[in-house]
């Protein structure tokens, strides 16, 4: 091991806020049901690094979020459903049934301990508007300053889009930004990134990410091995890249490799920061929210909001399209119909046709002082690579 990577491995050995996601295959039998021994073999790992819970904070140990995957899984077999199912109100049948015996065995275990164990259900609609993520950062932060271990999950029981197309590998990377992690470690049932199908004979480990050229020809599966999850090393690559880009470094290897993930030792995939921390909803809103509807802005706007980083004024709409009320997410579109940013509107649907190609000035003269004000405000808004 290089001198560089010792340095490398150290950041992650001295990592004191650290976001470890679990995955279901991980922690679940095949037929669904949890393994109590996977669920304690994992708790045994993390309380071993956690920081003393009823002493002054003296820097050692970690304080560590978990977000675990497993509560759909973890329903199927109560439920007496053999495979984990496709239709929504079923996925959230077992989801209900499944939270409670997840957080129950989580809590079961991490009292050998004396560790307290915090729920915490969270959605894209929670963390991307302003109020409701502040709320979100001051839970997490109070329950790790009074010695719990808050377990994260996407609140599947009621969830829409987020339970078809969400997966917990990305709520991982946007908690890790939310909580202001030091650290992500993705733990899954392959032991780290590889160049081909760890199956097949002459692939091999990906000791290191530097960027995204580094993956240019690398064949990354979708799919799991155990099929009672959603997600697959696709995912875990997608949320591993949204963490680096935010400042996060991320380890990604096996759960039972999380020792020496957490000790600092080089095992698995370690993905460097590739960017700086950014405005922790903004990146809720790029990588997790469901635009509701778009704006379609007319050229000049579309130069002023990218290029400019501006507001967008109702004299550069151009149209509107969709259903949707202010404060929803909405895309921003170019007249040829290409989203070029993401952000949260002031004013629902019915009210765009009236504001379109009009000053702010004028609008408040008929309409009233609130027509004064922008159709999306420059700090709800977050540009989209094109």
């Amino acid at each position: 091991m290089t001198g560089v990577e010792q340095d490398l491995r150290r950041d992650v050995r001295d990592a004191r806020r650290v976001v470890v996601k679990v995955g279901s295959s991980s922690l679940t039998t095949a037929a669904g049901g949890l393994d109590a021994d996977r669920v304690d073999a994992l708790v045994d790992v993390l309380a071993r690094h956690l920081a003393p819970a009823d002493a002054e904070d003296t820097g050692e140990g970690k304080e560590i979020v978990l977000v675990s995957s497993g509560a759909i899984a973890a329903g199927l077999a109560p439920l007496g459903l053999d495979r984990r199912p496709r239709d929504l109100a079923r996925q959230q049948a077992a989801a209900s049934v499944g939270q409670g015996l997840l957080v129950a065995r989580y809590t079961a275990s991490f009292a050998r301990y004396g560790r307290r164990v915090g729920q915490v259900l969270l959605t894209t609609y929670d963390t991307s508007r302003r109020s409701h993520y502040r709320n979100a950062y001051r839970t997490l932060d109070q329950l790790l300053a009074m010695g719990a271990v808050p377990v994260v999950n996407e609140n599947d029981t009621v969830a829409t889009d987020e339970i078809r197309f969400g997966d917990n590998d990305r709520l991982a990377a946007l908690v890790a930004h939310l909580v202001r992690a030091d650290l992500l470690v993705l733990l899954s049932d392959v032991d780290g990134l590889y160049d081909g199908n760890p199956s097949t004979p002459g692939t091999s480990l990906i000791g290191e990410v530097r960027g995204p050229e580094d993956l240019e020809g690398v064949e990354i599966g979708s799919a799991g091995k155990a099929g009672v999850g959603t997600g697959g090393m696709a995912t875990k690559v997608e949320a591993a890249g949204i963490a680096a880009a935010a400042g996060i470094p991320v380890v990604l290897t096996s759960a039972s490799s999380a020792a020496d993930a957490l000790a600092g030792r080089p095992v698995g995939t370690y993905f460097h920061r590739t960017g700086r921390r950014s405005a922790g909803r903004l990146l809720w809103l790029a990588h997790a929210s469901a635009p509701r509807g778009a704006l379609v802005l007319d050229d000049g706007a579309v130069r002023a909001v990218v290029e400019q980083r501006t507001s967008l004024l109702p004299a550069g709409l151009a149209g509107v399209e969709g259903e949707f009320s202010a404060g929803d997410p909405v895309e921003l579109r170019d007249v040829s119909g290409h989203a070029v940013a993401r952000g949260l509107v002031n004013f629902d649907a019915r009210e765009i046709p009236r504001l379109i190609g009009r000053s702010t000035r004028d609008l408040a003269r008929e309409l009233g002082p609130a027509y004064e004000r922008e159709v999306v405000h420059r700090d709800d808004l977050v540009l989209l690579r094109r």
